[in-house]
C-alpha cells in the first residue's frame, strides 16, 4: 500500500514561513514527478510547484520567488519551502506523485492534505 504523508502545515502571520514535507511509503519501484497542489475554499485545486526526478522545477506565477520545491530521493520525500506568505496562500496543500509501482506501471497518488492558514 503506497501512502503519501504530508506534514508542516499550520497557522502563520503574513510574511512568515512554513516548510511542508511529504514522505512516500510502501512498496515502490521508483518515484517520477512530484508536486504540491493547493485548494482554497470555493476554488479549484491548482498546481503550486512540481519537480521531476532529475530535479527540474516549475512554479505557478503567484509563488515564484517565494516558494521553493525540492526533493530528497534517498528519503522518498518532497519539500515545499514557503516564504513571504500572504493571506491568499491560505489553502489545503496536497502532495502528489507519479509512482512506478512496477517497472511497467505508473500510478498517480495524492496525500490527504495539510491546512495552511496565513493571517493578515
Amino acid at each position: 500500500q503506497v501512502q503519501l504523508q504530508e506534514s508542516g502545515g499550520g497557522l502563520v502571520q503574513a510574511g512568515g514561513s512554513l516548510r511542508l514535507s511529504c514522505v512516500v511509503s510502501g512498496s515502490i519501484f521508483s518515484i517520477n514527478t512530484m508536486g504540491w497542489y493547493r485548494q482554497a475554499p470555493g476554488k479549484q485545486r491548482e498546481l503550486v510547484a512540481g519537480i521531476t526526478s532529475g530535479g527540474a522545477t516549475n512554479y505557478t506565477d503567484s509563488v515564484k520567488g517565494r516558494f521553493t520545491i525540492s526533493r530528497d530521493n534517498a528519503k522518498n520525500t518532497v519539500y515545499l519551502q514557503m516564504n513571504s506568505l500572504k493571506p491568499e496562500d491560505t489553502a489545503v496543500y496536497y502532495c502528489h506523485a507519479y509512482i512506478r509501482i512496477r517497472s511497467w506501471r505508473e500510478v498517480a497518488y495524492w496525500g490527504q492534505g495539510t491546512q495552511v492558514t496565513v493571517s493578515s
